[in-house]
């Protein structure tokens, strides 16, 4: 194949790849939209500061955008050079299906390296970066979460009520506070006014509190009420440091394989762990496996139309990864080892992709295809008659 081909088969995957990229991209990222927007107008959250954590989430959405992007961009491009004859003109100057293909699969190896980098290096950075730097809005913008006649429960194990509210100065008035940290001896605290302070480096809320009572309940049927003219109430946000945890998804590859190798882990816990090793390189290697498979699916338009193609392609996707999170539970379980659960999906569709292959190079139709341009066709059908 000559250069020539080369880059030009390269470019028309590159483009379509391009754009698949930031659609999905987008599209995952709508699924946070409301809740990065209530950071925004609800808790008064800097703009810069949301941007900030939508780059920390890039490389969770990369994982999964590249290896669906790069997929889809080979059917487009494979589905338009075979329906403008170009693949035709191709084979008739003696090139093969499997010497069409080299483009592609190189293509896929890049692709393969980008995402494994995002899997090995940009994913623990981005994970832990998003939970220290979330940690650090929610200490630094505490009394943002308080409105105005509202009931509020942001805090841990209370719910806080306030007539009114001043964002700059923290003061409060008409408090009303119901505290259940202690379950056994929940409490009730009115006061006048009171003054909001964080402080970050003790990770702790102060509460100032001026003018009010505290009610709380003794055994079945005694009470108890303690006036003040001053009280400090000092909120930990305990909860928020163990959400900030970090997991197995979290680790760098030496972190996993310390973890792993210390004595005293659950079994089940150095299961996910392994799982969650191999998965780093199984899940980018899907981008090899998409390029053997979309070569022989994109070219069958002419006999099945570009649809069918472009449709049989998101059903391997969507089965590529209900295969991969069968495979999670069945390592969670202890059924078989992480190396089997996490590769047995790669190594399937590898198989069927060279059997495509195979049949595309003697010219034989693809039967996912057709079945799926037939399925296709009837619901159109079904429609039309239905509209009629």
């Amino acid at each position: 194949m000559s250069r020539l081909l080369f880059r030009y088969i390269c470019t028309e995957t590159a483009v379509p790849f391009a754009l698949g990229l930031t659609v999905f991209t987008f599209v995952l990222l709508m699924g946070r939209l409301l809740k990065l927007a209530e950071m925004v107008f609800a808790r008064g959250v800097p703009f810069l500061d949301v941007a900030r954590l939508i780059l920390y989430m890039l490389p969770s959405f990369f994982l999964v955008a590249i290896p669906m992007a790069f997929l889809l961009a080979v059917l487009l491009a494979m589905g338009r050079l075979s329906a403008d004859s170009e693949v035709t003109a191709m084979k008739a100057s003696g090139m093969s299906i499997g010497t069409i293909a080299v483009p592609v699969i190189a293509f896929g190896i890049i692709t393969y390296a980008a995402t494994t980098f995002v899997s090995v290096y940009a994913l623990p950075w981005g994970n832990t970066a998003f939970k220290k730097f979330l940690h650090g809005v929610i200490e630094t913008r505490a009394a943002m979460s308080i409105t105005e006649k509202v009931f509020n429960d942001e805090f841990p194990g209370l719910v806080i009520y306030v007539d009114g509210f001043d964002p700059k100065s923290g003061r409060i008035s008409g408090i009303l506070i119901h505290d259940e940290r202690n379950p056994d001896e929940p409490s009730t605290i009115f006061a006048a006014s009171g003054q909001l302070a964080t402080n970050p480096e003790e990770r702790i809320v102060r509460l100032r509190l001026n003018n009010g009572g505290i009610h709380r309940g003794i055994g079945t049927g005694g009470y108890r009420l303690v006036e003040f003219t001053s009280y400090d109430l000092s909120i930990a946000l305990q909860r928020e440091q163990q959400k900030a945890r970090l997991n197995e998804e979290d680790m760098t590859l030496g972190e996993l394989l310390a973890r792993m190798k210390s004595p005293g882990e659950q079994p089940k816990l150095v299961r996910e762990m392994h799982f969650e090793l191999h998965k780093r390189f199984a899940l980018p290697f899907a981008c090899v496996v998409f390029a053997v498979i979309a070569v022989p699916l994109g070219i069958q338009n002419q006999r099945s139309g570009r649809a069918g193609g472009f449709a049989a392609g998101i059903i391997l996707l969507m089965l590529y990864y209900i295969l991969m999170s069968a495979g999670k539970t069945v390592n969670e379980k202890g059924i078989a080892p992480a190396f089997v659960a996490v590769w047995i999906p790669n190594a399937l569709f590898l198989g069927l992709g060279i059997f495509l292959l195979k049949r595309a190079a003697l010219d034989r139709a693809i039967p996912l295809a057709e079945y799926v341009t037939t399925a296709l066709a009837w619901v159109r059908h079904r429609f039309e008659r239905r509209k009629t």
